[in-house]
């Protein structure tokens, strides 16, 4: 049956934008969100207290817009949520989340300027030591480690610290399940 109606679509000969709106039609939606692990110049980890989540602290993130690219979506998000301006560097994870049909894709980047002004969303923000991070949840304080792990060798090059490196204690970031 689908060799079938795949030689039908073939011999249609459709226009590709109605190609993309009958496929869109037919197949699974899904959210594409963005999540970002954002350093200052002092290594420390930006969150956002948004006004809207269970949870007070979180990391700063939101959704692509159609055309946009996810590095453009990120730093689009924060700017709108905070008015900092940064820059997305490097990807660190892509995940599913299965029970409401999002694929987000987390990325690593740094703060490059801006003043901060509460938003609708966004009502503070903090910047913190990996040894000093408020309650988050559990899935961002892993994402906070693998940043951290994947920069490492950067770190080591400055003198910095990081409590995710193997040669130093387990990190003492507290989490919620």
């Amino acid at each position: 049956m689908k060799t079938f109606i795949a030689k039908i679509w073939k011999a249609l000969h459709l226009p590709k934008g109605l190609q993309l709106f009958l496929m869109c039609f037919f197949q699974d939606q899904f959210l594409v969100g963005v999540t970002g692990i954002i350093f200052n110049d002092k290594h420390e980890i930006l969150l956002f207290k948004h006004i809207y989540r269970p949870h007070a602290w979180s990391l700063p993130g939101g959704y692509l817009k159609s055309g946009e690219h996810p590095r453009e979506a990120l730093e689009r998000e924060i700017k709108e949520e905070s008015g900092f301006v940064v820059s997305i560097d490097e990807s660190l994870k892509t995940r599913t989340d299965r029970d409401i049909a999002r694929l987000d894709m987390c990325y690593i980047g740094v703060l490059i300027g801006g003043e901060f002004k509460s938003t609708h969303e966004v009502s503070e923000y903090g910047f913190f030591a990996q040894d000093k991070l408020p309650l988050l949840r559990k899935n961002q304080v892993f994402l906070i480690d693998e940043a951290l792990k994947q920069r490492i060798p950067f770190y080591r090059a400055l003198g910095v610290l990081v409590l995710s490196d193997p040669s130093c204690p387990a990190s003492s970031a507290a989490f919620l399940s």
